[in-house]
């Protein structure tokens, strides 16, 4: 938060290594429900690549247990659509990219820690927003 009370993003970097761009704030996504892939002061989130939503994968995210496309009013979730931004646990996605089924991803809103994880190489490929 700045001096005004206003949320700025944190100071935590992408996986091209500038500082980390918004996923979504409609649906507001991210660990912390602030629109970042952000990991947090002691990294404990793990909600760190940026997707966009495909009807392929919220198919196969439902049948492996991950139902991210039915509406949970209670924990206000209205349920993600195709086209949607999301921040995607990282093991998720690359359980998803094993099976043929990953979403595209956006480089700039995907957070640097899941570099650790996932090589950059891969990602790059499903990028949406490489120029």
């Amino acid at each position: 938060m700045n001096e005004h009370g206003r949320f700025e993003g944190p100071s935590e970097f992408n996986v091209l290594g500038e500082p980390l761009q918004p996923c979504s704030s409609d649906p507001l996504t991210g660990f912390f429900r602030t629109g970042y892939c952000a990991a947090g002061p002691d990294n404990a989130a793990v909600h760190l690549i940026c997707i966009e939503a495909t009807d392929a994968f919220l198919r196969y995210s439902k049948s492996a247990g991950n139902d991210l496309s039915t509406p949970m009013p209670q924990f206000g979730f209205k349920g993600l659509i195709v086209g949607d931004r999301w921040c995607l646990v990282a093991q998720r996605w690359w359980q998803a990219q094993e099976a043929g089924e990953a979403p595209r991803v956006l480089l700039r809103a995907t957070n640097q820690k899941v570099l650790g994880f996932i090589p950059i190489e891969i990602l790059k490929s499903y990028a949406l927003d490489l120029n």
